[in-house]
């Protein structure tokens, strides 16, 4: 069985690799700046941005520290990543991409299941 994955804002339709940064993007122009979608193998995909950048963290099952998108060369931090409980978090440049890099490694894990094979991630277990 291929793996799906739906966003969890109530919706129950898979949502595509096509369709994913459409949705992110008029998320993030609504100021809904945290998406979590769920795989129907249980694993968790977020995205949290500031609209310049994002974390993108990939979680195996609840409870586990997953793995996240990284940046190496980056310096400074960014703010402005607005959680869904209204929670303002700042985070190390190096541990978000730049936004269209970010939507780049989540269409390709809705489609493939993995990051790209030039992703920079870090394993967080």
């Amino acid at each position: 069985m291929t793996e799906s994955w739906v966003i969890d804002d109530g919706s129950t339709a898979p949502a595509s690799s096509e369709s994913v940064v459409k949705t992110l993007r008029e998320r993030a122009e609504r100021g809904l700046l945290e998406t979590w979608l769920t795989s129907s193998s249980g694993r968790s995909l977020a995205f949290v941005t500031n609209t310049g950048r994002a974390m993108v963290m990939l979680l195996g099952e609840e409870g586990d520290p997953g793995e996240h998108a990284v940046d190496p060369g980056a310096e400074g931090t960014s703010a402005g990543f607005v959680l869904s409980t209204g929670q303002h978090d700042e985070y190390p440049d190096q541990d978000t991409v730049p936004i269209g890099e970010a939507l780049r490694l989540v269409e390709h894990i809705i489609s493939t299941g993995s990051w790209p094979a030039d992703a920079h991630w870090v394993v967080d277990r």
